[in-house]
């Protein structure tokens, strides 16, 4: 049964109910404590971030407060570290309101929202000590947008001039920053035709006709105005958030990227309608490209909320056609369909293909879609053992990450309630608030099967509004590190202690444009060989998760053998190349370059060693 699908208040008592019942049948297990250190710390405050999303929350009850805001990890000085981009909301107010208030004094005004970005100036010593510090930058970044209702964004170096863009999407105009290089962004929304003033939740950029020019795909929600807000009550006639299907679902949005033109500006072309996208219409949250049935051409997987998700299979002709339902994608076992939030593709069980993963509602379960063959899925969430921790929250950002680089790709995600459930916070004996609830991090044993453990890292545990997960190396030392946003609540930056241990090997996938830049190769896939064979298999991308962006490196854990050959990639048009690739240390892998590719035996590789020895953050 969709409980989505029934007015507010039956579903919540319904939900209620089914909670109660579950926790009285003794299903409200206690997490299990994992022995050793904790797998992430949080260096917040330690590392210089000091931001909170304000989503302007005054008790009216409006949708959009409960849904922002992300986060993106981007390199925008080529200085080899990812520097972070974080969305800002702001008070929300009818217009009546706001004219009102606009004749009063100017502290009656509604709070603009102002995004922040922080510069990485990460040191590392000669003894292998790292330093990780940020510093804010916003002012002289130029992405200090005032009045913006932010939500997510999406990077890629979209003019191929080897420094990487930034598209942000808002409750309201989104906007395209073009990074120049010398450490400003510019606002070239409207003289690229980057313009949306819809509701935008999640992008990507990824090369769709392979043409060499990184297209722009994002996902739109809901048609929503704060004029047009629908009262919704609990069961108990309280106040409360609506679902979804209280408003008009939108269509999302393809721009193809034209290229540079005769006066030298990169512009876009909608082809929405040309390439079939606007046959859906669908509440949009979640979206990643990729490959999922293996012919070389970038497909879309869609996270849709209380609605069916959709699998754009791409045509190789311009056009998209959505196979979500016929390849077992579109609802879950059970032929429901659930309230998507974040999705994230990679190979989960280690047989080559993209598998997928989804964020879902409370008392819903999260999704795993096993790609069984040529983006054929199932449903293995039961399979798996990722029902039985998954049905008591609602998720929202997602990550594979190798947590401890023993090789298998293991998840984490972002939490946090968006209605006032009458029973809600009895879920958890000490949650006085309904909204808040604990992030997990889930275990990948290698045999198909996933173990809850969260209890190994206190700082996930704490009651937030999580919202926004971008996954990134922030210290360079080998392992993935987490960016977590909170929904009227502080940024966390949680930095991995235990996956720097293990062997490892870093690389980024970099190919040269014809005007002489370098950018990252989204849709690259890469394999590790060892003893002639392929041992994992990681893509190149930033987007995936809920509103947020990712670090494009491609990180492999090598657990306790570090003996391999190398690697083996096939570039986007479909060139294969082998390379050499060292552990402990990141290199740049160029297109062209690697044996097989007409251009040299060797790889030209750009290294930043990474000492064997322990490195810690200093503080």
């Amino acid at each position: 049964m969709d409980l989505r699908a029934v007015p507010s208040s039956l579903a919540c008592g319904l939900l209620a109910a089914i909670a109660g019942l579950l926790i009285g049948c003794g299903f409200d297990k206690g997490l299990e404590a994992a022995p050793g250190a904790p797998i992430f710390q949080d260096v917040t405050h330690e590392v210089g971030i000091d931001f909170s999303y304000r989503s302007g929350a005054t008790g009216h009850f409006y949708f959009a407060e409960v849904m922002g805001g992300g986060a993106a990890l981007i390199d925008y000085d080529n200085d080899g570290d990812l520097d972070l981009f974080l969305l800002q909301g702001h008070l929300l107010q009818t217009s009546a309101a706001a004219a009102v208030a606009a004749t009063v004094t100017a502290e009656s005004e509604p709070e603009a929202g102002r995004d922040s970005f922080y510069r990485n100036d990460l040191e590392v010593a000669e003894d292998g000590v790292r330093e990780l510090r940020f510093t804010e930058a916003t002012a002289e970044s130029g992405l200090g947008e005032a009045g913006g209702y932010g939500m997510g964004a999406a990077t890629g170096d979209f003019d191929n001039d080897g420094f990487v863009d930034l598209y942000v999407t808002n409750f309201g105009a989104n906007r395209l920053y073009r990074n120049r290089g010398d450490g400003r962004f510019e606002d070239v929304t409207d003289k690229s035709g980057a313009a949306d003033v819809q509701w935008s939740a999640s992008a990507t950029f990824f090369d769709y006709d392979r043409d060499g020019w990184l297209d722009l795909y994002w996902v739109n929600y809901l048609d929503y105005a704060v004029d047009e807000d629908k009262p919704c009550r609990t069961i108990s006639g309280d106040p409360d958030y609506c679902f979804p299907q209280q408003y008009p679902a939108l269509a999302d949005r393809l721009l193809r990227n034209l290229g540079r033109g005769a006066d030298g500006e990169v512009t876009f072309e909608d082809v929405s309608a040309r390439a079939g996208i606007l046959v859906e219409s669908a509440p949009g949250l979640g979206v990643t490209a990729g490959d999922f049935d293996g012919d070389g051409w970038l497909d879309l997987f869609v996270a849709n909320d209380g609605a069916p998700n959709i699998l754009w299979r791409n045509q190789a002709d311009g056009t998209f056609r959505n196979v979500a339902m016929e390849m077992g994608a579109a609802v879950n076992r059970a032929g429901e369909p659930e309230a998507g939030m974040g999705v994230v593709a990679g190979d989960y069980d280690g047989d080559g293909d993209e598998d997928i993963f989804l964020t879902h509602m409370n008392l819903e379960t999260h999704t795993l879609y096993q790609n069984l063959d040529e983006g054929l899925f199932k449903d293995t969430t039961r399979a798996s053992r990722l029902d039985d921790s998954t049905w008591r929250q609602t998720g929202f950002g997602v990550a594979w990450i190798d947590l401890d680089n023993d090789g298998w790709l293991d998840l984490a995600t972002a939490n946090g309630g968006v209605q006032m459930l009458p029973g809600a916070a009895t879920l958890y004996a000490e949650n006085s608030r309904p909204l808040h609830m604990p992030n997990q991090i889930f275990k990948n044993l290698g045999n198909g099967r996933f173990a809850d453990i969260s209890s190994s890292t206190p700082a996930l545990l704490h009651l937030e509004i999580s919202r926004g997960l971008a996954a990134g190396d922030l210290d360079n030392d080998g392992d993935l590190d987490l960016v977590l946003t909170n929904n009227s609540g502080p940024v966390k930056v949680l930095l991995n202690t235990v996956g720097q241990d293990p062997a490892w090997v870093g690389l980024r996938l970099l190919g040269l444009m014809p005007n002489g830049g370098e950018r990252d190769m989204y849709g690259t896939r890469v394999e590790l060989m060892r003893n002639g064979k392929t041992k994992a298999v990681r893509w190149v991308r930033s987007d995936g998760s809920y509103l947020s962006a990712n670090d494009p490196r491609v990180v492999f854990g090598l657990g306790n053998d570090p003996e391999i050959d190398g690697v083996r990639v096939r570039w986007p048009g479909g060139l294969e190349e082998l390379f050499e690739a060292e552990p402990l240390r990141y290199q740049v892998l160029r297109r062209g370059a690697g044996a097989g590719g007409g251009a040299g035996s060797e790889a030209v590789i750009a290294a930043r060693e990474t000492p064997e020895s322990s490195v810690q953050l200093r503080r």
